[in-house]
């Protein structure tokens, strides 16, 4: 499916990069920064995965090709499926299950939660704020060009399975970091 021999191109030297479809866009473009968000959040992912082991592993490995199918979505403008590599609802569904799974272990909550607790839970916190910025710039993006809907919902339910991954990784809540209202004013 792909082949990288060479990986010095010159061809984005004068600011400019391919799609995935050939047209040539500069890399300034919305949907350059949206895709190279993707690109940042599956960094993010791969050093929280650094803190995680077994079922944890195995799940945001799963996200990280995910994130890498988004991404081909992304660079091809459209929301043909033919012959195209497009996100679908059952990748969300996926991560639907694995949120209500994670979540059942856990004590509800009675305020919010501040990043932090473990060393994983943190990472899975800002993991889930780059995705966050990735759906921010995917819905602008939507705005102004045709978008598989089902991107955005996989990057909606993959911040929200962070979140619930960051409080699992904090021994299921119970290291969690909650916000004090008002705790730092004098």
């Amino acid at each position: 499916m792909v082949r990288l021999d060479v990986i010095t191109t010159r061809g984005g030297d004068a600011g400019e990069t391919s799609l995935g479809d050939g047209e040539r866009v500069r890399k300034d473009a919305l949907r350059v920064e949206c895709f190279g968000t993707v690109d940042e959040a599956n960094a993010a992912i791969g050093l929280l995965r650094l803190h995680t082991q077994g079922e944890a592993d195995a799940m945001l490995a799963r996200i990280q090709n995910d994130l890498f199918d988004l991404g081909a979505d992304l660079c091809v403008p459209g929301t043909e499926a033919e012959k195209r590599l497009r996100m679908q609802d059952a990748q969300s569904a996926r991560l639907e299950a694995e949120i209500a799974s994670l979540n059942a272990r856990l004590a509800p909550l009675r305020s919010f939660v501040l990043p932090g607790g473990s060393p994983g839970a943190a990472h899975a916190h800002l993991a889930r704020t780059v995705v966050r910025r990735a759906e921010r710039l995917v819905v602008a993006l939507a705005s102004r060009e045709a978008v598989n809907p089902a991107a955005i919902r996989y990057l909606n339910r993959l911040s929200d399975h962070l979140f619930v991954l960051a409080r699992h990784l904090n021994e299921d809540g119970a290291r969690d970091v909650t916000w004090v209202p008002g705790a730092g004013r004098a």
